[in-house]
């Protein structure tokens, strides 16, 4: 039996700010986990179904999701993803965004995603709200994807 392993999270965001902000306020929560960041779609995906340390060969991930990307749109990020083979399929997808569109916001949950986030504008608030998707990352179990071959 193997040591549980640790989840590695795949953050595909464009804004460096952002990004950054993201990291260190996962980070004040107390989750050391390896951040993997993305600034686009196609090397996110790349990285999720090819790379060998990636979910779909390396397993368990989670991915925070942008949905505003230069080439790509999120949503097809997470169409992709939740459309994959049975390893990536169950990765859990948060979508961190500013957008608060009610309809975006539908889509999301009905193309599978798991949380949905709306970025605040206020830095404050932002930084709030990313603390506490860290405590959330340190108690949320995800599902062990099996004995890969």
């Amino acid at each position: 039996m193997n040591a549980h392993q640790s989840v590695s999270i795949v953050m595909i965001e464009d804004d460096e700010g952002h990004a950054r902000l993201i990291e260190k306020n996962i980070r004040r929560a107390g989750i050391m986990n390896d951040i993997r960041h993305f600034t686009d779609g196609t090397s996110a995906l790349d990285y999720i179904f090819n790379d060998d340390g990636g979910p779909a060969r390396n397993g368990p991930a989670l991915v925070l999701l942008d949905l505003n990307l230069p080439d790509m749109s999120g949503t097809d990020i997470l169409a992709r993803i939740k459309g994959g083979d049975a390893a990536v399929r169950r990765t859990p997808v948060v979508v961190l965004t500013t957008t608060d569109d009610s309809r975006e916001i539908q889509r999301c949950y009905d193309l599978g995603a798991n949380v949905y986030i709306t970025k605040p504008v206020n830095y404050e608030n932002f930084a709030q709200a990313i603390r506490q998707l860290g405590l959330f990352l340190s108690v949320i179990q995800v599902p062990d994807l099996g004995e890969g071959g």
